[in-house]
């Protein structure tokens, strides 16, 4: 069911289209940025991605700052920092300095798998299993590292103590939601590509939750893959940008954004495949009439608090124009 206002927000990965370049893909993050803000959108959290030639989003840190600096009021932050990629106090050193240069505006969500395949995990950091099992442990560093009470112990972030930093616990299957109840911290679930747990997920973190000083009641966050344009057919034909894409990453052949091209018989059969509908379960695409009633039957099964979006379209122009659109849905949508 509907759970008051519904925020909105956008996951950015800064996917390289064809034809362009990185530095032209992340000025274009940060245009996206500032329409968001503009159009009410709540916060813009970057991907950490490695070992891919498509995918600008590889440091969040550097890109927060960037879109950070160039806003003025919208949430920024990581969706998320892969936590056994790193070190803890590295972390919080980070973001604590962050949070100084932009208070009030930045989140730290953090993800236990690698944003990678393991062969790079291993080249970032040779433990990396051992520092994925130990990822509870390595959120607890983190919020300590934060904490005020840390000021008298031999190793500190000081510049992160005391500072304004939300954490949140990221999820693409049931595990993460235990540790997000235990520790009654927000929960963000990648439902944008992991669909099969999202339900189970959510019941989960709601009836273990524990209130903690951050947190009185639990707090969802699902990840959707939004294309809306003026008409169905419209958005159906950008939508094949990002058929072709996850067609290209379960067949291990990883391509830049491809322009959009009518909707084949070719492309829906693609679609249709068992691991790529599987995947792409919670698109909505269409016009804003079609994808408010796909909105509103999504909200009703999961009663999230807020909506964390990808649109991965080739043309900036467009994804402006259906991150537009989709901000007038949910202002139709939070007025019932």
């Amino acid at each position: 069911m509907k759970n008051g206002n519904i925020a909105y927000s956008i996951l950015e990965l800064a996917i390289v289209p064809q034809g362009h370049t990185i530095k032209q893909t992340l000025n274009n993050s940060l245009t996206l940025a500032k329409e968001a803000e503009a159009l009410g959108y709540k916060r813009y959290w970057f991907a950490e991605h490695h070992n891919s030639p498509y995918i600008g989003s590889n440091v969040p840190p550097l890109l927060i700052g960037y879109v950070a600096e160039n806003t003025e009021k919208i949430r920024v932050g990581s969706g998320g920092v892969m936590l056994p990629n790193h070190s803890a106090l590295v972390v919080a050193e980070q973001f604590g300095t962050l949070a100084h240069l932009y208070p009030g505006r930045i989140d730290l969500g953090l993800g236990r798998a690698p944003g990678t395949d393991m062969a790079t995990a291993q080249a970032i950091r040779s433990d990396f299993m051992q520092a994925a099992h130990s990822f509870p442990q390595e959120v607890s560093k983190i919020q300590n590292y934060f904490s005020t009470a840390n000021q008298g112990s031999k190793v500190r972030a000081a510049i992160a103590e005391g500072t304004e930093v939300p954490v949140y616990i990221l999820g693409s299957s049931t595990d993460s939601a235990h540790l997000a109840a235990k520790e009654g911290l927000p929960y963000a679930f990648a439902s944008h590509f992991a669909t099969t747990h999202l339900l189970e997920a959510l019941a989960i973190y709601r009836k273990e939750f524990q209130p903690s000083d951050v947190l009185a009641a639990p707090y969802t966050i699902a990840g959707i893959n939004v294309f809306v344009a003026d008409t169905d057919e419209e958005a159906e034909k950008l939508f094949t940008t990002l058929i072709r894409m996850f067609v290209g990453v379960l067949t291990g052949n990883s391509q830049p954004l491809h322009p959009p091209t009518e909707m084949t018989d070719e492309l829906r059969g693609m679609l249709h495949h068992p691991s790529v509908y599987q995947m792409l379960k919670y698109s909505f695409v269409g016009s804003k009439q079609t994808v408010k009633r796909q909105l509103q039957t999504f909200l009703e099964h999961t009663g999230v608090n807020e909506l964390i979006t990808t649109t991965n379209t080739w043309a900036l122009e467009d994804r402006l124009k259906s991150v537009r659109l989709f901000a007038e849905v949910m202002d139709e949508i939070n007025k019932v």
